[in-house]
């Protein structure tokens, strides 16, 4: 990983108990976050509930399937999370039958960890719009994530680590809001700061980015989420962290 990258945050549908302590703790020591769910219900209810760059789901389940739940990620929640379908289920119309429910990989048992890692990686990178685009533009302003540069209108805008994450952030979300409670997760990971936290460092990233330039991009929306560029809300301000 990169040195501003986030962690993975993954959730784990798997109802065997021994692979699922064995699968947690690999990834876990691969700097991941991972939240576990053993039936279909409550992996619904986390998925609602949470953010995750990928979802790792087993198929046979005592309540339901993985299928049931990526069709509900898909069509009910309208989430693009990535998901990986973890199951001893091997044949052609299985890998039909996820595919269509929406998963973007298959993974059989048994299984290597290092290779769960890599897929898990792959997909975590594209959730977050990190593949293929090392510059990311949104109207005036440029991001460079090989050089860690920011400019606006030719002017290089230099920024702490947190706030060069935080811009990184909004820019590859852009033009999607941000709710604060996926900014906060992503800038400290479980080692949440106190309230105010969040508000300084939008009041600072606003001070560098907006303030010394006619047209302001950042904006706090209704619903505590946050976007930079155009943004049709009525209920936006580029003023205020509130």
């Amino acid at each position: 990983m990169t040195e501003f990258a986030a962690p993975i945050y993954v959730l784990l549908l798997e109802d065997h108990r021994p692979l699922a302590a064995s699968v947690c703790e690999y990834l876990e020591h691969m700097h991941m976050v991972i939240d576990y769910a053993q039936t279909v219900q409550l992996a619904k209810k986390l998925l609602a509930e949470q953010h995750y760059n990928v979802a790792v789901l087993d198929i046979n389940l005592p309540d339901g399937n993985g299928f049931e739940v990526c069709n509900y990620m898909r069509t009910t929640l309208g989430l693009a999370t990535p998901v990986i379908m973890l199951t001893a289920r091997s044949t052609l119309q299985d890998k039909l039958t996820g595919f269509d429910a929406g998963c973007d990989d298959y993974l059989v048992k048994p299984f290597d960890m290092p290779e769960l890692v890599a897929r898990i990686q792959t997909l975590a990178k594209r959730e977050r719009g990190e593949v293929g685009r090392n510059v990311i533009t949104v109207d005036d302003l440029s991001l460079s994530v090989a050089e860690r540069k920011v400019m606006r209108q030719g002017e290089v805008i230099e920024l702490s680590g947190l706030l060069f994450k935080l811009l990184h952030l909004l820019m590859r979300e852009s033009p999607k809001p941000v709710s604060k409670q996926k900014i906060t997760q992503e800038l400290w990971g479980e080692e949440v700061p106190d309230s105010d936290s969040l508000r300084s460092h939008l009041y600072a990233l606003r001070k560098l980015v907006d303030r010394p330039f006619a047209k302001p991009l950042i904006q706090t929306l209704s619903n505590q989420r946050v976007v930079i560029g155009a943004y049709n809300d009525e209920n936006a301000t580029a003023s205020q962290d509130d």
